[in-house]
């Protein structure tokens, strides 16, 4: 079985791309610590889901740099993160993160002899830029040119097309662990429930009837 590289950020779109990924790869799991809120809350989810797939091959990865050049809620503690819908790029986009991320997963991917580097990346809810379908595609573009002529790695990002109701309807059908994961962008002890990420994921689990495994302060 080939290997692939997983961005595992601990939330619940990586845990359902690492349950797609496991049906065709053996799993390196790749985490990136780049000074986010909940860095170490996304820590132990992590490592839980690496536990949960059996991953041996884990690496995690300081891009600390991210906060010294800031640009986002999610990283300067100056910046409050938004509880309401924002027009345009919300201020919790971290500028050009994935393709920072995605750099790191390939490169580590050629030393793996990897085939693939997988990404839960999904433009349906996102507004972010590098979540976007053509930001793949053009990433792709770049890995062929960039890489040794003899490797055959693609990026792969299996939600690219789905809503949370469809990636949490994907999840379900192959028992991805939710109670491991943890998406709130602002605590790491109970998820607020009011912050974007909270109110995505649990208006994806109101969809299909079920409560959210995962502890919350208050529900949006």
């Amino acid at each position: 079985m080939s290997t692939a590289v997983i961005l595992v950020s601990g939330g619940l779109d990586s845990c359902v791309t690492a349950a797609i990924a496991a049906r065709t790869h053996e799993l390196a799991f790749l985490h990136l610590n780049y000074q986010q809120r909940t860095q170490e809350r996304e820590l132990r989810a992590f490592n839980a889901l690496a536990d949960h797939f059996d991953v041996s091959q884990r690496l995690v990865v300081d891009v600390g740099f991210m906060q010294q050049i800031g640009g986002s809620s999610l990283v300067d503690s100056a910046l409050p993160i938004p509880t309401v819908e924002e027009s345009g790029v919300p201020s919790t986009y971290v500028p050009f993160r994935n393709a920072n991320l995605l750099g790191i997963g390939v490169a580590w991917a050629e030393v793996l002899n990897a085939d693939a580097v997988f990404i839960g990346a999904h433009q349906e809810e996102s507004a972010y830029p590098d979540c976007r379908r053509e930001f793949i595609e053009a990433y792709n573009q770049m890995v062929d040119t960039g890489t040794r002529p003899e490797t055959h790695l693609r990026i792969s990002a299996p939600l690219i097309a789905l809503d949370k109701a469809g990636i949490i309807k994907e999840g379900l059908q192959l028992q991805a662990p939710f109670n491991l994961t943890w998406s709130c962008y602002k605590s790491e002890d109970m998820a607020c429930g009011r912050c974007a990420s909270c109110r995505m994921r649990l208006g994806g689990f109101a969809a299909h009837h079920i409560q959210d495994p995962i502890p919350y302060q208050r529900e949006a």
